[in-house]
């Protein structure tokens, strides 16, 4: 969650916010929508970790526009 909190306070990348605010908008709760954004972050963790790949900004970027559906492997 500091990872959310860190890219909403930083607007870094700005579609973390875009997709905090979307969500609000959607009516999830503050702390459901940062839930649903750390599963977009995590999703890219675990292919960076597990895969062996490189940070991936767009499929950070199409994942986070993908919510509140689960992260797949883009």
């Amino acid at each position: 969650m500091e990872v959310v909190e860190n890219q909403l306070r930083d607007n870094d990348p700005p579609e973390t916010h875009a997709a905090y605010e979307r969500l609000k908008g959607e009516g999830f709760s503050d702390l459901d929508a940062k839930k649903l954004i750390a599963q977009a972050i995590v999703a890219e963790t675990f292919w960076i970790m597990k895969k062996k790949e490189m940070f991936n900004l767009k499929r950070l970027i199409k994942n986070l526009k993908r919510l509140p559906k689960d992260p797949k492997e883009n």
